[in-house]
């Protein structure tokens, strides 16, 4: 399994998430009740070296995370409810990171953490859908023998 598919796998285990009806990568649709999930890339955080030449990296996995609700342009009601999913997702990611239980792509004992941030509304369409965004970091360590 890749380090995406094992990321939406556990995406997949948030209580809210039975609401969206699949998750798409690098593709948003004004299809309600849709998730869909762009990677932006592999960031090297710190990098350590011990006397041997083997290298400890700290590294973090970033992602924008889109999700695709019903609401229609002057309706507060859904806007609340949407707005309420997005902070309880973000809450769930935060929980998980705490037990220990984000994926870790790294190959040491550390286990990863991560932040799920800035979720917001991204922008509202006439057809009665909203697109609502938040950024993914996963944090994770990986040791590189020489």
């Amino acid at each position: 399994m890749t380090d995406l598919e094992c990321l939406i796998e556990w995406l997949k285990t948030y209580d809210g998430y039975d609401i969206l009806g699949s998750c798409q990568v690098d593709y948003t649709d004004q299809i309600p009740n849709q998730g869909f999930v762009f990677p932006q890339g592999l960031v090297e955080v710190e990098r350590r070296e011990d006397i041997l030449g083997n290298v400890t990296l700290t590294d973090r996995y970033n992602f924008g995370l889109y999700f695709t609700f019903e609401k229609a342009l002057q309706d507060d009601t859904a806007a609340r409810a949407n707005a309420s999913w997005v902070m309880d997702f973000q809450r769930w990611v935060q929980e998980q990171s705490a037990r220990g239980l984000v994926p870790n792509f790294g190959n040491t004992e550390t286990k990863a953490t991560a932040q799920a941030q800035n979720g917001t509304l991204y922008s509202a369409e006439d057809s009665g859908t909203a697109l609502y965004m938040a950024v993914l970091s996963v944090t994770f360590k990986r040791k590189i023998e020489n």
